[in-house]
């Protein structure tokens, strides 16, 4: 991990595309900070696509694509992309699996809901739950006391026990059913919404993030960028940006922001 101030001019001015993972990596401390809010929205005025890639649900996400200043966004780590169309007033909503795979997922899933909060105390359903519509996501340190690792790694092991994919994030164990992530679904926006093909423009884009869950994109991406504090998972992820911020949060993004503003601008 180089740090982002070492990023290239030269390689800075072709990003087209700007891709972000919103907690811990837009947010500090649990809050969006005005900075990070000014730094999407300038990114988006100077031409950038713009697109948060998240594992926050999708009544979230029907809020944060109509009325954030961004092109899209790919919500529960990959289980849909929304696009608001302000000319039209029409959400775009497209999903990895139909409503009928939907239900009868759900219904799995609650079946390791029970077996997860009996076996690991201390952790809860997130708060966001009741708003998703393809996984579910146990919370480890949001709104309950911190666990440890071994807690965690469990967590993370009845899902898959169940059969069901399972990601860590910095905040919650995501699971669900069925064969995407993160980085399938952002192919999918950018082919459907944005209009051109991400393997043949990897290089145009950036991602930014902060955790396990991240690792696809950060893989992928030649142009990858960790705020400071995706060091806490070093060693623990199968694939760690290529830059890094000195600041943790949201903080961290405005410097990567700043970066490819400046290059833009010149």
């Amino acid at each position: 991990m180089r740090p982002i101030t070492e990023f290239p001019p030269e390689r800075a001015a072709k990003i087209t595309t700007v891709f972000a993972d919103i907690d811990d990596t837009l947010t500090t401390d649990g809050r969006l900070p005005a900075a990070a809010y000014s730094a999407l929205e300038q990114l988006f005025d100077a031409g950038f696509h713009v697109a948060p890639i998240t594992g926050r649900p999708a009544g979230w996400c029907d809020m944060i694509a109509r009325f954030w200043p961004i092109s899209g966004v790919v919500g529960e780590n990959g289980a849909f992309y929304f696009a608001y169309d302000a000319a039209a007033c029409k959400m775009r909503r497209v999903y990895f699996a139909d409503p009928a795979t939907r239900r009868e997922n759900k219904h799995k899933l609650e079946h390791i809901q029970t077996r997860v909060l009996a076996e690991v105390p201390g952790c809860a359903v997130s708060a966001d739950q009741p708003y998703r519509e393809a996984d579910l996501a146990i919370d480890f340190c949001e709104d309950v006391a911190p666990l440890g690792r071994k807690s965690i790694d469990r967590i993370k092991a009845i899902f898959e026990e169940e059969g069901a994919v399972a990601k860590i994030s910095s905040i919650h164990v995501n699971g669900w059913y069925g064969d995407y992530d993160k980085l399938s679904m952002s192919r999918r926006f950018t082919a459907e919404v944005l209009g051109f093909d991400l393997d043949a423009q990897k290089n145009h884009v950036v991602f930014c993030g902060d955790s396990p869950n991240d690792a696809p994109m950060f893989g992928f991406f030649p142009n990858s960028c960790g705020v400071a504090n995706v060091l806490d998972f070093k060693g623990q992820m199968d694939a760690e940006p290529n830059w890094i911020a000195a600041s943790v949060g949201g903080e961290g993004f405005v410097e990567i922001a700043k970066v490819l503003l400046a290059a833009r601008k010149k």
